[in-house]
């Protein structure tokens, strides 16, 4: 394998990682919204905040690695996205403002205002919304390179069937991925009204999901035909994740094995998303930059590449770490700890 091929192997490891670990805070803070809209905070309100008091600081570390990483392996996206992403980035960056101080706040009362549960329910929704602009933009047409520089043509990308089924995706995949989640940990927690709630938003947001999924590759053919002929080619692995995603569904419907569910969910989107990244190839922006022609220099590239090898060596154990001293914690889990420190 190349040496390029690695490195964009690795930065799309940590970018998914971001995927699951993000979706689940995402959407963990729209059910606590929704939730209070129809008054069933006080049951999923606990499930949630348990969940979110040990993670939520170490979401963005794998995207933070994905960037710094990109930059420094394929330095020409700088260039090219740089420019094009002012305005979504600084939405992003606004959107994740709001979001920190939400927690910065939460616990001088913030989480019974309405306001600021808006604000961290629709930030859950829209981050992910913002971030898939990338994914659009990536497919070409909407950057354009001119004498006088970079250009991003803002009124194609949202006027583009591709760019809103994208988006459409993202948000609904949020949903689904949280809801399947928070199902097994309220089912761990052995509390069942909140399970049967997060089962219900699990199956509520299954169907949509697929419906969108389908909407994209549909959107792709009409877009970037080359890449949909890519990805037909590499079809076994949207056929995988389609299984995947039956079995998901099946399991919760049945109110058996949530744990193996989450797992096939994390298989259905990790069969997905490594599929799209391997068509997508060898463009990281369509037609401007691919893998090849981006890569920076050999010995920086090894440099680069051990680094973030060694850096996905110990983030991994360190989120098992944590997922095994708290997530994972039985006493944790049902709120016995909270007990014992009265």
């Amino acid at each position: 394998m190349s040496l390029e091929m690695i490195g964009i192997t690795v930065l799309w490891t940590f970018l998914y990682g971001y995927l699951i670990i993000a979706s689940i805070d995402f959407g963990a803070g729209f059910f606590s919204y929704y939730s209070m809209k129809t008054k069933k905070d006080h049951i999923v309100n606990t499930v949630i905040e348990r969940y979110l008091s040990p993670v939520w600081e170490v979401t963005n570390v794998f995207l933070i690695f994905f960037i710094v990483g990109v930059i420094g392996f394929f330095p020409d996206t700088a260039y090219y996205y740089g420019t094009a992403l002012l305005i979504p980035g600084s939405v992003f960056l606004i959107l994740l403002t709001i979001r920190g101080s939400f927690y910065a706040f939460a616990h001088y009362g913030v989480r019974s205002n309405r306001v600021y549960m808006f604000l961290y329910g629709a930030t859950g929704l829209l981050i992910p919304a913002s971030l898939s602009t990338i994914l659009t933009m990536s497919e070409g047409g909407f950057i354009k390179e001119t004498d006088s520089g970079i250009t991003l043509s803002i009124a194609q990308l949202f006027t583009n069937s591709y760019s809103w089924a994208v988006t459409f995706l993202a948000i609904v995949s949020v949903l689904y991925i949280s809801s399947s989640f928070l199902t097994f940990y309220a089912n761990r927690a052995n509390d069942t009204p909140a399970r049967e709630l997060l089962r219900k938003y699990a199956l509520a947001w299954s169907g949509p999901t697929i419906l969108a999924s389908l909407l994209v590759f549909w959107a792709l053919s009409r877009h970037n035909p080359d890449h949909f002929q890519r990805a037909l080619e590499i079809g076994w692995c949207f056929g995988l994740s389609l299984l995947c995603f039956i079995g998901a569904v099946f399991l919760i419907w049945k109110r058996k094995c949530f744990g193996l569910a989450f797992v096939l969910v994390m298989l259905q989107f990790g069969f997905a998303f490594f599929g799209y990244g391997a068509s997508h190839l060898p463009y990281l922006l369509d037609p401007y930059i691919t893998i090849q022609g981006a890569v920076t220099s050999p010995v920086l590239g090894k440099a680069l590449v051990i680094t973030f090898i060694a850096g996905l060596l110990v983030l991994i154990p360190s989120l098992g770490l944590l997922l095994w001293l708290f997530l994972f914690n039985a006493k944790y889990v049902r709120g016995e700890h909270e007990q014992e420190h009265l």
